[in-house]
Parts: structure tokens; sequence; C-alpha cells
């Protein structure tokens, strides 16, 4: 294969891996989005979950302009008062056998550590996961996904997971050994199609897990602070032994974090994990001051009510094309008995922007601050989008 050797400069183009949505987006402010022809739009979706506080958030913003005139980074052989900050604001919040961390900078390097703690933890290699799960694109993230689109072209995936079907704990007793390092579920699955489970399925989870000496890893990192307290798996009086966090915690700042116990910790090694840029200050300022706005308990409860009045105004509507609504706080679903392709792209033109959660699925990642009056706009746009759709 040649290469023109004499050329001047490079035409660069991004590798074509996402389906584009047709639209630049220049600004932001609140629930809203604008494009780069000043049209407006309802946003939704907050870049899968990351913009929990809407976009361009005034105490978020503030922080980040003061830390970005201060000191945009530092590796973690030194401390810094805005990383310190962060430990103290994510502490508030967690259960106390949760208290050591790990820095990383997505949802797939928090990922990425737990599974390598917890081989490391336990001296075992099987991680037991589940159907429809998304735990993200990395080697080790992406063994524990269970979607053949992701997973198939990248073959053959890490040694020791499997798959078994979600909510099914009579599944779990048939696969749990000796050999199991640990068990890793979200509370409740995202990218699969904001499924909710029994109840009694993560105490399940966790009490099997106890009996055998396994480690349980909840990963939260799309359902933490969404659904109506900040932490999904407080539904259940449960505690993982780690616990996985992204998107949210700093507002659309890249971010991942590893929480484990202290029993977790001692059985990692010195120099065996880490990353340059994790833990910068920049990120960590924005997070602290996310994470202090999110320690309000009637933001939670406020969402939860949300939660409910968008699925009794869902199923009021009476449309046949509607299969089911589901979800909890502001993480909801609607699947619908055709595809929801369509559906997406005609609530775009209406200005409202959603994702999709699988073929049928439309999924609504809203701010947790969005108003009611918001929601019904979003409501009314799929309502006319399905009815056109016949």
């Amino acid at each position: 294969m040649g290469h023109d050797l004499t050329a001047t400069h490079t035409q660069l183009s991004p590798i074509p891996l996402h389906a584009s949505r047709g639209l630049t987006l220049v600004r932001g402010e609140g629930s809203y989005l604008w494009d780069d022809k000043d049209r407006r739009y309802l946003d939704l979706m907050t870049n899968y979950g990351v913009n929990l506080l809407g976009h361009a958030h005034p105490l978020v913003t503030d922080a980040i302009k003061l830390q970005a005139s201060q000191l945009t980074n530092a590796h973690q052989s030194f401390d810094t008062p805005a990383r310190q900050d962060f430990l103290v604001a994510l502490g508030a919040l967690l259960p106390p056998p949760l208290s050591r961390i790990s820095f990383g900078n997505s949802g797939a390097e928090a990922i990425e550590a737990a599974l390598k703690f917890a081989r490391v933890a336990t001296g075992r290699i099987g991680i037991i996961a589940t159907h429809r799960a998304y735990h993200g694109r990395t080697f080790g993230a992406l063994s524990a996904t269970a979607d053949a689109k992701y997973r198939d072209p990248f073959q053959p995936m890490l040694e020791g997971v499997r798959h078994i079907p979600f909510d099914d704990l009579d599944a779990l007793d048939k696969v749990l050994d000796d050999s199991v390092a640990a068990v890793i579920v979200e509370p409740i699955q995202g990218e699969g199609g904001v499924r909710v489970p029994a109840d009694g399925y993560l105490r399940g989870i966790r009490d099997r897990c106890d009996a055998r000496g396994i480690l349980l890893i909840c990963d939260e990192i799309q359902t933490g602070f969404r659904t109506g307290s900040p932490f999904a798996f407080t539904r259940e009086d449960i505690v993982p032994d780690i616990l996985c966090l992204s998107k949210s915690i700093a507002n659309g700042l890249p971010i991942g974090v590893t929480v484990t116990t202290e029993a977790v910790s001692e059985r990692v090694p010195k120099g065996s994990h880490g990353s340059t840029f994790a833990g910068n200050p920049l990120v960590c300022a924005a997070g602290a001051v996310t994470l202090r706005v999110l320690a309000d308990e009637t933001l939670h409860a406020r969402a939860a009510q949300s939660g409910t009045r968008f699925q009794e105004r869902i199923r009021d509507l009476g449309l046949p094309q509607i299969r089911e609504v589901r979800g909890r706080g502001v993480m909801q679903a609607v699947e619908l008995k055709k595809p929801a392709t369509p559906v997406i792209k005609a609530m775009q033109e209406a200005g409202v922007l959603v994702l999709p959660a699988g073929g049928t699925v439309i999924r609504f990642l809203p701010s947790i601050l969005i108003q009611d009056a918001q929601i019904d706009q979003g409501i009314a746009a799929l309502a006319e989008a399905l009815r056109e759709a016949g």
C-alpha cells in the first residue's frame, strides 16, 4: 500500500465508529442544547447520562474556571487539594465499608480496575456477568459486556468470563464455584434496555457471594445518582465489595472511580494499576462540586417522583405502539412494538433528543434538575412521533 509522502498536510477525519445524529452542537444550558443553526433541542439523553446536572451548571463551571487557572494536572504520586476535596465529597455519600478508591478516566477504566482487583484479591480468574450487560468496550470490560455486536470483531475475549440470565438467581446458583472471583452486575441494566430486576435480586447475589467467598461488583456507572437515591444498591440494604462509578460524577468531564473495601484494597499490589491523567485536579474540582449538589436528598426524592409521573403519563397515552414503560427515577425506557430508530429521528426533528437501548427501546436519561413541563414536552414529542408513524 503506497503513501503520498509529498503531501503537506493530512486531511483528518474520525474513524466511523458511531452513527451520526446529523447535528453540530455548539452550546448548552440546563436541559437544552443548541446546534450551529441556533436551533434549540430539549436534551433528554444528557450525553448518555453524563450531564446529570444539565449543561453549564454555574457551580460546576465556576469550579472548572478556578481550577483551570491554578493547576490542571498532577500525577497521583503528588497530593492536590482538589483531589482531597473530591474524596471528602464522595466519601460523605458512601457506606463505610467502601473506603478505598482508584481513579480512572471513564466507566470502562473503572470496570477494568474492578476486574483486576477482584482477580488479585481472590486469586481466582472467574467472572460472572449477565446477558444484556453493558460494562464498556476495553478488553476486560468488553469481556463482561454481553452483546455480540461489540464482542465478535475482537474475539477471543478475556478467559474465565461467563454470562447468565439477568434477574435469575437459579441460573447464578448453577455457575458459582471455587473458580469464581466476582459477580459483576448493573443494579438496573442501562444499554440492555433499562431492565429493572425483581426486589430481592441484589440481596440474593450478595448472600450467595458471601457464602462462597466471592466478590460482588456493582456497576453503577449509569444508575449512580439517577434512580431516586445516590446508589441503586442501597434499595436492598446491601454493600458491594467493589463499586464502579463514572458518567455523572463530574457532570461532563471524564472520570471513573473504582471504590473497594479495605479487605480488597489490601491485596492489591502497589504499582499494579495506574493512569497518567486519572484523578487530575481539573476533573476532581468539577466532581467535588457536582457531588455536593447531588448530596441534596430532596433532589433524589424529586427524581423518584419524576420517574413515577413519567410512567403514569406514558401509560395514560394509551398508544397501541407502546409495549411497556419501565425504569426508576430519571432513568426510564419506553419499549415499542416496532423499531425505535424512526421514532427517535422524528423526535429529534421535533426538537427532542433521546436514546436507543436496543432495537425497540427508547431511553430517557434527563437531568435530575429537569422540570415537569420539560418532561411533558418530551412525552408530547414521543406521542406525536408514534401517531405519525402509525
